[in-house]
């Protein structure tokens, strides 16, 4: 029978045959754990007081405040240098212009801030009207895991937008895995978005979502394939201003479009456009397989 040290030798080399080591140094990958803890900044500095057992009062809001942007400069400076050299090197940047990019970006999410809180109140809002077991905004921020993986996404689509890599889509996952809500950060989606339950949602990657929207548990927003080659193309459905989606639905493909102000019921499968205003239901048939009924306004 094997030693230990026999079996940690075994270890180390199937760490040189198949890698998967991310190493702490700036050539290296991002750290997970880090970034996470960079979102929670974030969420704290968005909503202050609702995440961590802190004391905070009037007194202490700034000092707090600068002391959380301080930590997030620097950290997410650093995580965003990893995931960008990789890029700075194909195109033969040096490390000090990766470095550079790095900074600038994340100033720039520290200055979109204050946008990023409007929407977030503008979320929250959403839940507090479409909701009717909503009693409040802080409820609705304190307890409803929609808001948390909106939040999320705004944040990680703000980063995707400004080219960096796996740094948006592990905050996602991070937050998928707590909420049950996968949203990719490459989804464009409007103000006042609300996502009711929200256990099992899934929104892809090319998705647009316009404003009032609201969704219910078990929704997808998918593609009709997944092959590789479709990887550049839009691949998943358009959601027009003030549509509605029940549990359970399913609508697919890049061409899709649901019409402004359309109600798509719950459990329906939906591969092709729907005018605006309309209505969307199973209905039973004689037989008894269902079929899917549109009626327009």
């Amino acid at each position: 029978m094997k030693t230990i040290d026999n079996l940690i030798d075994d270890i180390l080399d199937s760490y040189q045959n198949y890698g998967g080591i991310n190493f702490s140094e700036a050539e290296n990958f991002p750290n997970r754990q880090t970034v996470q803890d960079i979102l929670r900044d974030l969420q704290n500095i968005v909503f202050p007081g609702f995440n961590t057992a802190e004391k905070l009062d009037r007194d202490s809001l700034k000092y707090t405040t600068g002391e959380r942007i301080n930590r997030l400069v620097s950290n997410l400076t650093s995580e965003t240098q990893k995931a960008l050299l990789y890029i700075c090197k194909t195109n033969n940047n040096s490390e000090m212009n990766c470095f550079g990019l790095a900074e600038k970006t994340v100033l720039s999410l520290i200055e979109y801030i204050p946008e990023l809180r409007r929407l977030a109140r503008l979320d929250a809002e959403a839940a507090l009207q479409n909701d009717p077991a909503a009693n409040s905004i802080e409820e609705v921020i304190l307890s409803y895991p929609g808001l948390q993986a909106i939040l999320a996404y705004r944040i990680a689509h703000f980063l995707h937008k400004n080219g960096v890599p796996l740094i948006p889509r592990i905050m996602t996952e991070y937050i998928h895995g707590r909420t049950g809500i996968d949203i990719n950060p490459g989804a464009e989606i409007g103000e006042s978005f609300h996502i009711d339950h929200g256990t099992g949602v899934v929104i892809g990657e090319t998705c647009v979502i316009g404003k009032n929207v609201k969704i219910f548990q078990g929704v997808t927003l998918g593609a009709l394939s997944v092959k590789k080659e479709l990887q550049a193309k839009k691949r998943h459905p358009t959601i027009e201003d003030d549509v509605t989606i029940y549990p359970g639905a399913t609508i697919l493909g890049g061409n899709t479009v649901i019409g402004k102000g359309s109600i798509i019921g719950g459990n329906v499968w939906i591969i092709s456009s729907v005018p605006p205003y309309s209505k969307v239901k199973y209905q039973l048939a004689d037989r008894p397989n269902e079929t899917a009924e549109t009626a327009q306004d």
